[in-house]
């Protein structure tokens, strides 16, 4: 009698905090998504020409409004920024994610690591190539670049990690190497003169700043395929993250797995440097904000909240960053690091990993 009490009370129990964790899913998934369509409207909302929300929302349903103006604003300069940010900002949380679990570090991630730098350098001097010979560069030869760029900066590291023992010196090796590719980019830069580069300077500091319908179809493209891919790991990183031993007894293939991790860490932070430049302390805070507020480090759970949360903090970001100093506008590192260097600090004292 008192083994079937005890049953039914742990299964009980167990259904409990199963409604618990859901519920709270669900809360946080709700929050992200009210904060996402506000940060939207907001974004469109502000700017030197007041748009109201009744109107922005005649405008993008009818694609028309009482004034043409606003309409070229809405569709033309506001709305391919706003989309340009979130999908940029997702993947790059995404990166962060992926890097983190590869490294078994919370402060893993694409800026930290040099990765971001390493895109930016490759494709500076795609740009200064391709234009000094032709007038245009295509957005993809752009994302190939940043590609190739943030590969080379993992391999390095990946190479680095073989011969020290602690995270923390991987990390300033990581850091070191962001800083010489920095170096290489900003000489490349400074004898850059050619007025067809005249935005690379800008490009460079990053800024989400001259997004094309273009460009945003490219962006969703690229991370919208590597979005899926990761999704599909789901199982493969969830057991990961209970140790390579155990990933292997579940019918993990290691190395094939960390190549695909590096591969789509290599593709989603090297397609954000290529449209909007390097970008700091996203993939680092977004991923361990989201984990906090889940309470969990569950992969299918995870991805979409990091992809959702790290959309609206870069939205967000991109805001202050355009009206803060209106008309003068701040490069989105510069804002991202204010809100995103607090977390790590905080991140570093706390030293609290959460569980699944």
């Amino acid at each position: 009698m008192r083994e079937s009490d005890n049953n039914h009370m742990s299964a009980g129990a167990f259904h409990q905090e199963n409604f618990r964790r859901r519920t709270r899913y669900t809360i946080v998934f709700f929050i992200m998504t009210i904060l996402f369509l506000v940060v939207i409207v907001l974004n469109i909302n502000m700017g030197s020409v007041h748009i109201s929300p009744g109107e922005i929302f005649r405008i993008i349903l009818t694609h028309g409004g009482a004034d043409e103006k606003n309409v070229d604003i809405v569709w033309e300069l506001r709305l391919p920024r706003i989309l340009m940010g979130a999908i940029l900002g997702g993947g790059l949380s995404l990166a962060g994610f992926l890097l983190q679990t590869y490294f078994e570090n919370p402060i893993a991630g694409p800026f930290v690591l040099g990765i971001s730098s390493g895109s930016k350098m490759i494709v500076a001097i795609t740009m200064i190539v391709f234009l000094s010979r032709f007038s245009h560069v295509s957005s993809w030869t752009l994302v190939i670049a940043a590609f190739v760029g943030a590969l080379i900066s993992t391999l390095i590291i990946l190479l680095i990690s073989r011969k020290v023992d602690h995270m923390a010196s991987l990390l300033v090796a990581g850091i070191m190497v962001g800083y010489i590719c920095s170096a290489i980019t900003d000489f490349i830069v400074t004898f850059a003169d050619d007025s067809d580069i005249v935005n690379l300077r800008d490009w460079s500091l990053g800024s989400f700043s001259g997004s094309s319908w273009g460009n945003v179809a490219v962006a969703f493209i690229v991370i919208g395929a590597s979005f899926i891919m990761v999704l599909l790991l789901s199982k493969p990183i969830g057991a990961f993250q209970l140790g390579e031993a155990y990933a292997q007894s579940m019918g993990v293939n290691v190395k094939r797995f960390r190549a695909a991790i590096i591969l789509l860490s290599s593709l989603l932070s090297g397609c954000v440097t290529a449209f909007a430049g390097p970008i700091s302390f996203v993939g680092i805070a977004v991923p361990f904000l989201v984990k906090m507020s889940l309470k969990t480090a569950r992969p299918l759970v995870v991805v979409p909240a990091t992809f959702l949360g790290g959309g609206v903090f870069c939205m967000w970001c991109d805001l202050i960053a355009r009206m803060a100093f209106a008309p003068m506008e701040l490069n989105i590192s510069t804002v991202t690091a204010m809100f995103g260097a607090p977390v790590v600090i905080f991140m570093m004292i706390r030293k609290r990993r959460w569980g699944a």
